[in-house]
């Protein structure tokens, strides 16, 4: 009778861990569908065609010193910058610089990578790169690529393995009950 007991009682566990992965399936399911058509809705802006943007705009040059040089001989302003006050290094002939519209110069490199992580704002001024819904939608594809299951098994490795010390801990309970009520002479 205790082999009988103890083949439902596995019966039961295995039976529980079969439907919580249904459900887990079903829910990873239904959040890529949900997710998709949300995507068809508005229209997010991907990482290239946000950085293309900011090209149309603000157009890459190649910085020459001895053109700034001579503007600087007159007089000295933020027009004409000589070092990158993202990375602080000075601009070197021939490295690819952007001048904003606020007429702040940067390294392309250092501008973009500062305009990807935050609000597409000169760092100095703070005076507008892009319009606002542009910047928003480029950063809800951003936030929606970390939050959403993105195909890898990391998630459900996670899960199985809290479920399965779980199960291993009531098969083991129920065990060690068995045989607590087997001393105590209980029949099943």
């Amino acid at each position: 009778m205790a082999a009988l007991s103890g083949f439902f009682s596995h019966l039961y566990t295995m039976t529980i861990v079969f439907f919580t992965l249904l459900i887990i399936e079903t829910i990873i399911l239904l959040r890529s569908a949900t997710a998709t058509v949300c995507k068809t809705k508005k229209r997010l802006i991907t990482t290239t065609q946000y950085l293309k943007l900011i090209e149309e705009q603000n157009p890459t040059t190649s910085y020459k010193k001895n053109h700034h040089h001579n503007q600087q001989h007159h007089h000295v302003d933020e027009a004409t910058a000589v070092e990158c006050l993202v990375c602080l290094s000075d601009f070197e002939d021939g490295e690819k610089v952007r001048k904003l519209n606020c007429n702040h110069t940067f390294h392309k490199d250092c501008l973009d990578k500062w305009l990807q992580q935050y609000l597409a704002t000169c760092p100095l001024c703070r005076t507008k790169v892009l319009p606002d819904e542009v910047v928003a939608d480029f950063h809800q594809l951003q936030n929606q690529n970390q939050v959403e299951f993105d195909g890898s098994d990391e998630e459900m490795v996670f899960l199985l393995s809290a479920l399965h010390g779980y199960f291993n801990g009531c098969s083991a309970i129920s065990e060690e009950e068995t045989g607590r009520q087997r001393e105590r002479g209980w029949r099943w």
